[in-house]
């Protein structure tokens, strides 16, 4: 499931990751960074991986689909969560978007809001 954020405002929008992820869930998704990318022309992310158990093979597919489609419209996203492997695939992403990417532990959650909003 993702759901967004309240904290979410402007060009910056926070999503939280949780369970298996689906085809359905990114054909909610996309259109919300396609909307705020239409309006800002470029979008800062925030995703939050609570209870995360990865992708189901359509939804993987959805998510590589939408990194080489959205990479020039993103400018920044922080991962946030609370297991080693997740801050090993921020660093993995790194050489696949031009956005800058910082992994967040779940305590740091207000510093990836804070460093989304810097400079903005």
């Amino acid at each position: 499931m993702i759901e967004i954020l309240d904290r979410s405002s402007g060009a910056v929008l926070g999503f939280r990751m949780s369970g298996k992820l689906h085809d359905a869930d990114y054909k909610e998704f996309v259109p919300k960074v396609d909307a705020v990318i239409s309006e800002n022309e470029k979008v800062r992310l925030l995703s939050w991986f609570d209870d995360f158990h990865g992708w189901d093979l359509h939804a993987l597919w959805d998510d590589i689909k939408f990194a080489t489609t959205h990479c020039t419209g993103i400018e920044r996203v922080a991962m946030v969560g609370d297991k080693k492997w997740e801050e090993w695939m921020a660093k993995i992403c790194k050489p696949f978007t031009m956005a800058k990417i910082r992994y967040f532990d779940v305590t740091e959650i207000d510093a990836a809001w804070e460093w989304l909003q810097e400079d903005h």
